[in-house]
């Protein structure tokens, strides 16, 4: 497909609530839910997907935090979350419990994901979204936390290629797409190269995932558009979505070939956001992709056992 393909529409509205700042978006397979959160609402939001694609709520949660990013938990009803600096264990009647607190004071957890392996790798940010002032961390399955980067800047949407042996991060401060080489059994990563760069004038690269043929899925924050890069960094296809602040995107469905996109109202008065009613919600597209459920977090049972009582 040519890199200038642009599909107009097909975007369809599935709820009506305008988060302030929707993100986070994956597929729970223990339940098959779509899982979402408000950041800056401190709120997590649990959805049934019907057969036609439309979500019916099952259950939100408020939670005293910023919540960036959410995880289901092997063994465990439960998620985990990235919430405030660091991580919280969430259950399913809403209990929650603090398991480590490891991002230094003017900055918050904001995006993340669980490698193949179990991992949880969490991104952050300065408050204030200074250059460098972000960060990521791995939060092995032993409850040890270790800096993996740092001098980033809007730390966001992390994913694996199908093989494994690739690491997406994008930092949307300065608009990239990065790929490292990913050493599954050390959880280390090495060789950064800049995949794709969203120019300027088109938004900012946000949250993402990857789909089982290994093609990224990228929404633009800014832009009103998920990019569809393949695995060469080419622009194969691009979706355009009412909300301007498009934030994240899974797949998810019992085919896992709908794409869920998450929007925001991030700063906006109350007045902005009745005149723009189409922003701050979530869209769906259907698409010829085909998705994988979130990975788990794989914690060892006698430390996790410890870490939640």
């Amino acid at each position: 497909m040519a890199a200038d393909s642009q599909r107009q529409g097909g975007a369809v509205a599935c709820t009506t609530e305008q988060t302030q700042l929707g993100e986070g978006v994956r597929w729970d397979g223990r339940r098959g839910e779509l899982l979402r959160v408000d950041i800056l609402a401190g709120r997590v939001y649990r959805d049934q997907v019907n057969g036609d694609g439309s979500l019916v709520s099952i259950r939100v949660y408020d939670l005293p935090w910023t919540i960036g990013m959410i995880a289901p938990v092997e063994g465990d009803g439960g998620w985990l979350l990235g919430a405030g600096r660091g991580f919280v264990h969430l259950a399913p009647d809403g209990t929650h419990r603090t398991i480590a607190e490891v991002s230094p004071s003017g900055t918050r957890m904001n995006d993340g994901a669980c490698d193949p392996q179990g991992r949880f790798w969490a991104g952050t940010l300065a408050n204030d979204h200074h250059e460098g002032g972000g960060a990521l961390y791995r939060l092995g399955r032993d409850g040890r936390v270790e800096s993996m980067l740092d001098d980033l800047t809007i730390s966001n949407g992390i994913g694996w290629s199908p093989d494994g042996r690739t690491m997406y991060l994008v930092d949307s401060g300065p608009r990239v797409i990065h790929a490292f080489a990913f050493d599954a059994d050390r959880g280390t990563i090495s060789d950064d190269r800049i995949l794709a760069t969203v120019p300027e004038d088109v938004g900012s690269p946000d949250g993402m995932t990857v789909d089982a043929a290994g093609d990224l899925w990228v929404a633009i924050y800014g832009g009103g558009r998920v990019h569809r890069y393949a695995p060469d960094g080419s622009l194969r296809e691009v979706r355009t979505v009412p909300g301007q602040e498009s934030t994240c995107c899974a797949f998810g469905g019992p085919g896992l070939d709908r794409l869920y996109v998450t929007t925001a109202t991030e700063g906006w008065s109350d007045e902005q956001r009745r005149a723009e009613p189409a922003a701050g919600l979530v869209y769906r597209f259907d698409t010829d992709a085909t998705g994988t459920p979130a990975m788990p977090f794989r914690p060892d049972s006698d430390w996790w056992a410890e870490a939640t009582q």
